[in-house]
């Protein structure tokens, strides 16, 4: 699990998903939405949502994978202002990707997603 500071509650989820801006690679679906001055900041730092689901593989493949994205979402809480909150959506060539191709793949999406 992500520790408690980095994770986002279902109805934040929810917003992040629907209203948020997005961007997508050959592994991940990353929706970003960024707090402006008037929201609320919340403490502890970005937020994270992780989604897993069967179409990555099969329990095991799923459970590496969403460990693989939650080292991710770790490494880039330093990174990432406090005021965004995140959702990544593996796709299934995720559950065959490494962790290498993922950080990059986050990454990249972030970047693309921040440019804008």
């Amino acid at each position: 699990m992500l520790p408690q500071q980095f994770k986002l509650d279902s109805a934040e989820f929810r917003r992040v998903v629907r209203k948020g801006r997005r961007t997508g690679t050959k592994t991940v679906v990353v929706h970003l939405v960024i707090a402006d001055q008037s929201e609320f900041v919340r403490f502890g730092g970005p937020h994270f949502g992780l989604i897993v689901s069967k179409a990555v593989g099969n329990s095991v493949v799923r459970h590496r994978t969403y460990r693989r994205l939650r080292h991710v979402c770790h490494h880039l809480s330093g990174t990432i202002p406090a005021g965004c909150d995140v959702v990544i959506r593996a796709l299934p060539r995720a559950g065959h990707a490494t962790s290498k191709e993922l950080m990059d793949d986050v990454q990249y999406a972030l970047t693309k997603l921040t440019r804008n």
